[in-house]
């Protein structure tokens, strides 16, 4: 049996230390994530912005899951929560009109396995003037909502879903919040 050279004991060193460092990285991270909650309390006295120039007031006790929140400069998501309640808003750049918009949204909840829209499709306004529509939808113990709006080369989908039970409680929230729904156009570049 030989000897160990200093350099083979460097090189030794050097290889536990990046397999510590790996091992951190695999373990450490993922177990840093779990540890951080996904949902956190939201402002309700400001305007949440998402992106395109996008903004709403929160439903007050909403809390914001930041596992599905994506605010961008042209697009963005943002998932609020109100108890098991599910309400989220899309901006997406769009060049139709709204009734296509209507129609991308209506496909792909009924592209869900089990789920339908249910009812008619009513007219809906924010306070800021954005027209849109609003229709029902129905999943495997889930009902909801949606509203779709298409301003400043976007459109703003909403969708709601939860338990009927709960979304009797919670929806008055939510439609004062949609109803502050607001798009600026995006300044000139």
């Amino acid at each position: 049996m030989g000897s160990v050279t200093r350099r083979q004991l460097t090189n030794l060193l050097g290889a536990l230390s990046l397999v510590a460092a790996l091992g951190g990285l695999a373990f450490g991270l993922p177990a840093l994530n779990h540890a951080l909650p996904a949902e956190r309390s939201v402002p309700v006295d400001r305007p949440y912005e998402m992106g395109g120039g996008v903004t709403v007031m929160p439903p007050p006790g909403a809390r914001v899951d930041v596992t599905e929140t994506r605010p961008a400069e042209t697009s963005g998501t943002v998932l609020f929560r109100l108890g098991p309640v599910r309400y989220f808003i899309s901006v997406q750049p769009f060049n139709g009109d709204l009734p296509a918009a209507v129609a991308r949204l209506r496909q792909r909840i009924t592209g869900t396995s089990g789920y339908q829209v249910t009812g008619t499709e009513l007219t809906v306004a924010t306070a800021g003037g954005l027209a849109g529509l609003q229709g029902g939808y129905s999943g495997p113990g889930r009902g909801g909502r949606y509203a779709v709006f298409v301003a400043d080369g976007h459109t703003i989908e909403v969708t709601v879903s939860g338990a009927d039970l709960d979304l009797g409680r919670t929806l008055p929230a939510i439609d004062a919040s949609t109803r502050t729904l607001r798009s600026a156009p995006e300044p000139a570049r």
